[in-house]
């Protein structure tokens, strides 16, 4: 019986963990056409999401950065 509380709590405890993994956006500002990395997807205006949903690391975020967004200088 305890064993399976145990088993039942820790089982809680990793699938509650995965819904607060951080999640990252490649977003850009509408007028300056400039990309950045976020980790919070964009609410304002200004921001817009241009990349598909969210990736799961920086990383994979920052690849797909050089990918999706091409800036001009």
């Amino acid at each position: 019986m305890i064993k399976t509380g145990l088993f039942a709590a820790a089982a809680l405890a990793l699938l509650g963990s995965s819904a607060f993994a951080a999640e990252y956006y490649v977003v850009q500002e509408r007028d300056t056409k400039k990309c950045k990395v976020v980790q919070t997807r964009p609410t304002e205006t200004t921001w817009i999401q241009v990349g598909p949903l969210a990736f799961k690391t920086q990383e994979e975020a920052d690849r797909q950065l050089k990918v999706i967004c091409k800036e001009t200088r």
